[in-house]
Parts: C-alpha cells; structure tokens; sequence
C-alpha cells in the first residue's frame, strides 16, 4: 500500500511540473498558448457535458472519443487477424521469412499521411479508408513479435511433439501457440497504440467526428484552448489504453 502511494505521489508532482512548465509558457515565451486555467475555462463544456450532441462536429469530449475508439476497434482487430497468421507463417517457413522480410521493412515505416489517400482512392469514403490505414499501419508489430515468438520456441519442445506424434492441430494448440502468445500480445499492445496514433491522424485529414477531426476544426478555427483538450485527451486515452493492456498482459502471464 505504500509503494501505491508513493507511485501515486510521484505522479502528481510530476504532473504538477508540467502543468507548471505549461503555465510559465503560457506567461512568457508563448503568450498565445492557453494558460491551463484558461484552457479549463474555455473548454469545460466539452468535459463537464461529456455526451452532449450540439452539432456535427460540436460535442462531448467523451462522446467524441467514443467515436475514434470505436474505429480504433475495428481497425485493430482487423490487424490482429491479419497480422497473428501472417506472423505465424513467417515464424514457422524460413523461405516466406526470406521471401516477405524485404516488403515487410519497406511496408512498416511508411507514415498513415501517405496510405490514407491510397485508402480514399480504393474505398472512395473515410471511413473504410480510416479503417484500411489503421489496420496497415499497426499490424507489423504484430507480425514481427509472433514471428520472433515463433522462433524462440525451445527446439526441446518440438522434438517432444514429433516423439509424440502430435497432430498438426495439437502441435498448434498445445506447443507453438502457449509458447508463443506471450510475444503475440507485447505486439498486440504495440499495434494498439499504433491504432490510437493513426485513427487521430485519419480523422484529421478526412474531418470525420472524432478527437482527430475536433482537433482540426478547432486548429482550422485557431481555438488554441480546445486544441489543447484534444491534446490531453488523446494522451490520457493513449494511457489509458496501454495501461489496460499491461494488466491484462500480466493476468495472462499469471495465468
């Protein structure tokens, strides 16, 4: 109990010298820049009236986030059901590894700024094209952790599975993928973060309601406080996000 409140502690007072650092700025070398109380002050309807719906693009900082969560779903789960086989293949063939690892690192670095048009040109509506950019841009972690999971199983454990003379399927299920998921999920809480990143991005480009398309509209509309809603909104949910997946990752490492 302690050791929480000393965590807690910790993170308040590192919360408080960024708010402080914010402040400063705001006061003297970026004088445009919303002070925090200025940024509540113009911004707490968004806060205190989370699920309000004035307008298209005029509601709730929560009812907005649900939107972008929402896409971030779909979108990430499309990616672990293409990137957990994909990484599985390439894990267990030594000839598609060598085959698809040059698409694979000309494919991964390339930013969501440059697949969403591609995606708008395919699909011809934002939404399918958010969904193709998030899916393409937060699947190679995915795809390498399960690959590397795949390759680090013990050589011990598949010599006792031929000895054995398991079948393909219990091969599968009771060596490659118990030794494996640990790997898979560190990639599946990478590629969600990845999501979070990109669905803000997609939103922005396409003006379709969400963090991201607030964000724009407000920057468009040079309502410096509400850019600054966004801002904190996008970290405390990216937060948030990953600190779900730590704990379920470590429930599973119990388990």
């Amino acid at each position: 109990m302690t050791r929480i409140m000393q965590s807690m502690a910790l993170s308040l007072v590192g919360i408080g010298l960024v708010g402080g650092l914010w402040w400063l700025l705001s006061a003297t070398v970026a004088k445009e820049l919303p002070s925090p109380l200025q940024t509540w002050e113009e911004s707490k309807l968004y806060v205190l009236a989370p699920w309000e719906k004035r307008g298209e693009m005029d509601q709730g900082i929560l009812r907005m986030t649900a939107y972008s969560l929402y896409r971030v779903a779909k979108g990430f789960l499309l990616a672990i059901l293409i990137g957990t086989p994909m990484g599985l293949l390439l894990g267990s063939s030594v000839l598609l590894s060598r085959m698809f690892d040059p698409v694979i690192q000309v494919l991964r670095p390339i930013s969501p700024l440059a697949w969403l048009p591609l995606g708008l040109v395919l699909f011809q509506k934002s939404e399918p094209a958010a969904l193709f950019t998030i899916a393409l841009c937060s699947m190679w972690p995915t795809v390498i952790n399960t690959m590397h999971g795949v390759r680090a199983i013990p050589q011990d454990y598949l010599n006792v599975a031929k000895v054995l003379r398991l079948s393909p399927w219990k091969r599968f299920t009771k060596v490659l993928l118990p030794a494996t998921l640990p790997y898979m999920f560190t990639g599946f809480r990478l590629s969600l973060g990845l999501a979070w990143l990109v669905i803000v991005a997609a939103e922005m480009l396409t003006g379709t309601p969400g963090v991201g398309g607030f964000l724009w509209q407000e920057y468009n509309s040079l309502i410096y406080s509400h850019i600054l809603l966004c801002i904190v909104t996008i970290g405390i949910v990216g937060f948030t996000l990953d600190l779900m997946m730590e704990l379920a990752e470590a429930r599973l490492k119990a388990v």
